[in-house]
């Protein structure tokens, strides 16, 4: 083991976690601006989206997207691969809404070759009603230490 002190902002790894494991991500809150760019970026132009209105809605990829962001911090460094999902949209999110991901493990298993583990997450997204506007299960290959 080395001497050397551990590395600020490093991501969880399998050994860190186990079914059962909570935490939750600092808050965003998405702005006009997130939903202009994102919009000219992926050209999810649905209009729904991309006319001005009081209550503008965003795209439920662009939930995700952020909610991804969010999650950045539990696995900088120790996040090999994003294996797949299932992705629920639970209700809607707004310019304007502040957003958090609340995740816990559901599945946690080391791989055949012992030096990663395999971990699937429940990941809510949820504004600052309280209310879970995206709901997906992420599986991810992480270092094992």
């Amino acid at each position: 083991m080395s001497d050397a002190p551990p590395i600020i902002g490093r991501g969880f790894t399998f050994a860190d976690l186990r079914v059962g494991f909570r935490f939750r991500t600092h808050r965003r809150t998405i702005l006009e601006a997130d939903l202009a760019a994102f919009a000219n970026l992926t050209w999810l132009t649905e209009e729904l989206f991309v006319v001005k209105n009081d209550k503008q809605l965003v795209p439920g990829a662009l939930v995700y997207s952020f909610a991804e962001g969010l999650l950045l911090a539990s696995m900088q460094d120790t996040g090999i691969a994003f294996l797949g999902a299932t992705l629920d949209v639970k209700g809607p999110t707004r310019v304007g809404d502040t957003i958090h991901v609340e995740c816990e493990v559901i599945e946690h298993r080391l791989t055949s070759k012992g030096d990663r583990g395999l971990v699937r997450f429940l990941n809510k997204v949820i504004n600052q009603e309280q209310q879970v506007v995206l709901e997906y299960n992420p599986l991810r290959l992480l270092k094992r230490e």
